[in-house]
């Protein structure tokens, strides 16, 4: 099964941006994904299931303790066909 999950991270600061932010692109770009894409405003990754679960545990964690104070994020499948069947 493939996971795509997408995320922010807050208090936001356009001018710098904050420890809590460095440190969740830090975590989804070291993550063994298949497709990471960091924004301003948002931010997406993309993986075997395993893999995104591990990723937004490490994301959850490290990005509290560096100071976030709220974490907004959505997990999809992704790839299933018409008759709901995924990659396995």
């Amino acid at each position: 099964m493939r996971l795509r999950v997408e995320f922010t991270t807050e208090p936001f600061d356009l001018d710098e941006a904050p420890a809590h932010a460095v440190v969740a692109r830090e975590v989804v770009e070291a993550a063994e994904l298949d497709e990471v894409d960091v924004g301003p405003f948002g931010n997406t990754a993309e993986g075997g299931a395993d893999e995104v679960l591990t990723a937004v545990d490490a994301l959850l964690r490290r990005s509290l303790e560096a100071g976030a104070t709220r974490i907004s994020l959505q997990v999809n499948v992704v790839g299933q066909g018409a008759e709901g069947e995924g990659e396995r």
